[in-house]
């Protein structure tokens, strides 16, 4: 299995740092407001690598985090007038709720900066002692130059990160490179007592002390965004490593941008987009689909008519599914000879996807090894079928999108019409036996009412909701 490293900028073979085991660290939201389509797309992407790894065998440790203390945080918190736990665990709740309408498996833990503040103290603490870190007037900065590795993930040396436009100008700092990791308390603000006064951690030192404690001083793999290489990866690095005396993490992983319209998504563009306000005109799945189709490492562009082509390539999977559903319940017999030969064929379907996978999780690639066991399905499964056939051939595909987090099985609501759709469609099918024609297509108008598409077949008649 090789993945794509960025501290090394090339495609590596993965060694796990313990047999059958992988402990993955990935940055989660500031949980201010609903995420956003660009956060949806790491939950997802990483989601997906996590699940292959499991597929694989491994046992995966995967932590993600929430960032609960912000100053977005605390600037909506004090626009509604109440406390940022409000803020935060209102919006915790509702990305958890996004994480699973797009088919996330819950983490292993979810950490939050709030709980960790003992934990932050005593790394800042660690850093100052060892000439890592300096405290002026109740901040604390991590003194970059003390770090020799400094720049090794952006590939930048210190001369150009100083010229970089997101350094911020700060007379205290010993050098512009210099970052806060710990800033005093200002009115308004949440604070926390330290050695330096009550205050709150600066943005990196987080990720370094959660990652610490729920995986360990190494890890396997450090994920995120590519936003997120400069500067919160970089520092992660230099404070987890000056700390701890040891690599942090052994591959870093990032997804690309999602844009919009062919553009970079921006609140001032007018392009900036919530998960819910996207999910208000189409599904989940469909999001999870879309971002599945590309790969993870490539930015991808948004758009409606780009979200209806995915939902439109979802259903040629599901409509599948449906069909072989349909011809297992209705039809029996064991695999023929020439059957068990097709059995043997469509296996190269889940070889197909899995060399996609091990190519540093190229899910474009394996949606196209899906999409050739649904056109093998189509050309090859039918009512005079074997039961023991379509229904391997149906554990195939599950199976394949299962691996991707793919559920191609249909979710309805049982409204109480699935028994009364049944009595109609037992009653049409009396009726045309009765050679009762006008009876027969009166109850098809009644269904089609109901907004259920009905279509005969020698296996007996299959139903389903109209689109």
């Amino acid at each position: 299995m090789k993945l794509y490293n960025t501290l090394t900028r090339r495609k590596e073979e993965f060694v796990p740092l313990e047999e059958g085991k992988i402990k993955m660290y990935v940055c989660g939201p500031t949980v201010y407001d609903f995420i956003h389509i660009g956060n949806a797309r790491p939950y997802v992407i990483f989601d997906t690598i996590r699940r292959y790894f499991e597929y694989k065998g491994y046992e995966v440790n995967y932590v993600q985090n929430f960032t609960d203390v912000d100053d977005k945080i605390i600037k909506r918190a004090n626009a509604e007038g109440v406390e940022s736990t409000v803020i935060s665990e209102r919006y915790i709740a509702e990305a958890l709720k996004d994480a699973q309408g797009l088919n996330v498996e819950p983490a292993t833990k979810n950490p939050k900066v709030t709980e960790e503040m003992p934990y932050i103290i005593q790394m800042v603490q660690t850093l100052i002692d060892k000439g890592h870190a300096y405290e002026v007037d109740g901040t604390v900065f991590f003194d970059t130059k003390s770090f020799e590795g400094y720049g090794k993930l952006s590939g930048k040396n210190i001369d150009e990160l100083m010229a970089g436009a997101r350094i911020d100008v700060d007379d205290n700092k010993k050098s512009p490179m210099d970052f806060v990791l710990w800033k005093p308390k200002k009115p308004g603000e949440p604070a926390w007592d330290s050695p330096w006064g009550e205050g709150r951690p600066g943005w990196h030192i987080e990720c370094s002390v959660m990652a610490k404690r729920y995986l360990g001083d190494t890890i396997d793999i450090h994920a995120g965004g590519e936003d997120l290489i400069f500067p919160h990866h970089e520092n992660e690095i230099a404070q987890s490593e000056a700390a701890n005396g040891v690599q942090f993490a052994k591959y870093w992983m990032h997804n690309g941008f999602i844009n919009v319209d062919n553009e970079k998504m921006s609140k001032s563009k007018g392009n900036f987009f919530t998960l819910r306000e996207i999910v208000a005109e189409v599904p989940y799945d469909v999001v999870r689909f879309f971002i599945l189709s590309g790969h993870y490492r490539s930015p991808i562009n948004f758009s409606r008519e780009l979200m209806e082509a995915a939902g439109t390539s979802l259903d040629r999977i599901k409509n599948c599914a449906r069909s072989l559903d349909f011809i297992v319940k209705n039809v029996q017999g064991e695999m023929t000879e020439d059957e068990k030969k097709l059995s043997e064929q469509a296996d190269e379907f889940r070889v197909q996807l899995e060399n996609a996978m091990e190519d540093d999780f190229n899910t474009a690639d394996a949606v196209t090894a899906i999409f050739e066991l649904v056109t093998f399905a189509n050309r090859n499964v039918s009512e005079s079928s074997s039961k023991a056939f379509a229904e391997d051939i149906l554990n195939k595909l599950l199976k394949l999108c299962s691996i991707l987090g793919i559920d191609p099985v249909e979710k309805t609501e049982d409204n109480g019409d699935t028994a009364k759709i049944e009595e109609l469609i037992a009653k049409r099918t009396e009726a045309k036996k009765a050679k009762d024609f006008a009876t027969a297509d009166a109850i098809r108008a009644e269904l089609l009412e109901m907004g259920v598409v009905i279509e005969d077949t020698r296996a007996g008649v299959r139903w389903s909701y109209a689109k």
